[in-house]
């Protein structure tokens, strides 16, 4: 249920985008797309999503992993990908019970924001980007990120990049559970030591 939503969710939003933030539709063709880091979208200005420039909307095409990182190597996550979502598929069905529905609910957002960001390089060549986070913000102290900029979050994501994290998130924080609930149950069956 949460990869579906999520999934559709992601899907939809993307097309929404980029189908309303420019001035005109975007259409993008695998063709144009694949392999050609010099394709460019046509110009447009955003649209302020949120006040105090919290959030703008704004189209880019990512041809690298979450926020940006890894440019050019498409291949390269489309396998990764199929790895991780082979990989979470097995722990879904073979390290989680039905009762454990914290995990299932973060093993359905790795593999909606997986899959979704998948689908986007197989069918566009790139991933379909849209969300930046405080456009107008900068570093204190002058300081900048690696390459220069000194936006305080200079990365477009999207909503499968969201998912991605905060299912990584959810999972992470759920194993830190189970293992201390599991050194608590031990614990508590260990003997009493003994005062001779």
């Amino acid at each position: 249920m949460v990869f579906a939503i999520g999934l559709a969710l992601d899907l939809s939003t993307k097309s929404w985008a980029f189908r309303c933030v420019a001035q005109e539709p975007v259409e993008l063709s695998y063709d144009d797309i694949a392999g050609n880091p010099s394709y460019r979208l046509p110009f447009h200005t955003g649209v302020k999503a949120l006040p105090w420039d919290l959030l703008d909307l704004r189209l880019v095409l990512n041809h690298g992993a979450v926020f940006g990182l890894g440019q050019q190597k498409r291949m390269v996550f489309i396998a990764f990908t199929i790895i991780a979502v082979t990989a979470a598929m097995w722990i879904f069905g073979w390290w989680t019970d039905a009762k454990n529905r914290v995990a299932h609910i973060g093993i359905g957002l790795v593999l909606a924001g997986g899959i979704g960001n998948l689908y986007d390089r197989l069918a566009y060549g790139a991933v379909r980007d849209f969300l930046f986070m405080t456009p107008r913000w900068h570093l204190p102290f002058g300081f900048h990120w690696p390459g220069g900029s000194t936006e305080l979050f200079p990365w477009i994501f999207n909503g499968a990049d969201m998912m991605l994290l905060l299912g990584m998130a959810i999972l992470l924080i759920n194993a830190q559970r189970q293992e201390a609930t599991l050194k608590a149950e031990k614990d508590s069956e260990a003997p009493p030591a003994s005062t001779q």
